[in-house]
């Protein structure tokens, strides 16, 4: 009988880890990013785009009170290995920050790459403003001098967003949302 009352015990344990695990898989390619690496003339260009990131009602709120928000995507160009931990040959940091102007209602948007502002400028729509921040095309950030030919490497890509301290609640915290891209270096 206490046999029978323990296997019982560890299938309602099983089957409830199994359900939390396929929920939490759901959430996560609920909102994912896509990721697509390209190799040319000497470079690695990245491209990425954030899922259903503004189809939260908190993050537009926030946008909408005046706050600066910043979406922080770290991005990793890494080489897999067999034994070991992957290694990671370069790493990136790309920062899409929005302010809304309530009086004038236009969005100023910021783009910066390890720092260094690339771009800035003053859109009048939402679906404008929420492409600046969410979507990246062709990226120029690695080098591709280091890489081996024939050999399989991966560009990670985390978002987060800022401030961390804000009163509302983010769909995600800490580097929830993550995607991937792998490829094959040829020369």
């Amino acid at each position: 009988m206490r046999r029978s009352e323990r296997a019982h015990g560890l299938t309602r344990a099983l089957v409830c880890a199994i359900w939390l695990l396929a929920v939490h898989v759901v959430v996560q390619a609920a909102q994912a990013i896509q990721v697509t690496p390209l190799v040319r003339d000497g470079r690695v260009y990245v491209s990425f785009r954030l899922s259903d990131a503004f189809d939260n009602e908190d993050i537009r709120a926030a946008v909408h009170s005046g706050l600066t928000i910043t979406f922080v995507y770290d991005v990793e160009l890494r080489r897999s290995a067999a034994v070991w931990l992957d290694r990671t040959l370069e790493s990136s940091t790309v920062s899409a920050g929005v302010r809304y102007d309530n009086l004038a209602r236009r969005y100023l948007v910021t783009l910066s790459a390890d720092g260094r502002l690339e771009a800035s400028r003053t859109l009048d729509r939402e679906d404008l403003a929420r492409e600046w921040l969410t979507r990246f095309d062709r990226l120029d950030l690695f080098s591709s001098a280091r890489l081996e030919p024939n050999a399989e490497y991966y560009v990670r890509v985390r978002a987060r967003t800022m401030p961390r301290n804000a009163s509302f609640v983010w769909p995600w915290q800490g580097t929830d949302v993550a995607g991937l891209a792998k490829f094959t270096f040829l020369r």
